[in-house]
């Protein structure tokens, strides 16, 4: 009669909590500080929230657009292009990998799904804002939990004042008119579960560094200056030069 070994584990619990004992953190000889004077700028995160169809992305990348052309080293990260790699669905992932392992990796629009979509992306952007880029996150990331522990995560590994939540506050009923993707129309139909605003909450930001309200006949280029302005009351971003 063989024996078990008691150096083995004993379940996949067990050789997950193992595999986690042998993970040991690996000082860099540069640092987060040798980075940012190399760019001359300080790594932050700018966050933008807001319902789909809000105007989120394209404020993001009106910034992103003016970052650049100030001088600035920055990444914009969107949620539908995320979606295409590496916060996938499964059936994205199913023809490549297998049923098997789509369904374990794929993320769907569910809540827990949503959760793991935003922790994905919130240890991307403390990747980037580590090495001294101005991080640019446009997700509906609809519950305020999820927003907070990217803000640890951001501000753990960096400084207070790392995270800066922009909520893109656009009334429900002109999103529903925008529509871009003619997304709320399928949700109030039925057709799409899970959609934020119709059949899932959305929690406001209860104190945002910027709070983007929706004026009538403001461009998204007013609304990107506005934010600028804020980085740089704030000392995240130094004034244009010249």
């Amino acid at each position: 009669m063989s024996q078990s070994n008691t150096d083995e584990p004993s379940s996949t619990s067990d050789a997950k909590e193992d595999v986690q004992k042998n993970i040991v953190w690996h000082t860099h000889s540069v640092s987060r500080e040798d980075r940012e004077s190399k760019l001359g700028q300080r790594g932050v995160v700018v966050w933008f929230t807001g319902l789909s169809g809000c105007g989120k992305s394209t404020i993001a990348n009106e910034l992103d657009r003016l970052l650049i052309q100030r001088g600035a080293t920055c990444t914009l990260l969107d949620g539908d292009n995320v979606r295409h790699g590496l916060c996938a669905p499964p059936t994205a992932l199913k023809d490549e990998h297998g049923e098997e392992f789509a369904n374990r990796f794929g993320l769907g629009f569910g809540p827990t799904d949503r959760e793991e979509n935003i922790r994905r992306i919130g240890a991307v952007t403390e990747l980037f804002a580590s090495a001294g880029v101005i991080t640019l996150a446009a997700f509906v990331s609809p519950y305020q939990r999820d927003r907070d522990r990217v803000r640890k995560t951001i501000e753990s590994s960096g400084r207070g004042g790392d995270f800066l939540e922009v909520f893109v506050d656009t009334p429900l009923e002109v999103c529903k008119q925008r529509d871009p993707k003619g997304l709320y129309q399928k949700a109030i139909a039925g057709e799409i579960k899970n959609f934020t605003g119709i059949s899932d909450p959305y929690d406001v930001p209860s104190s945002p560094e910027i709070h983007l309200k929706w004026q009538e006949g403001q461009t998204p280029t007013d609304q990107a200056s506005q934010i600028i302005e804020e980085m740089e009351r704030r000392g995240v971003l130094q004034p244009a030069q010249g």
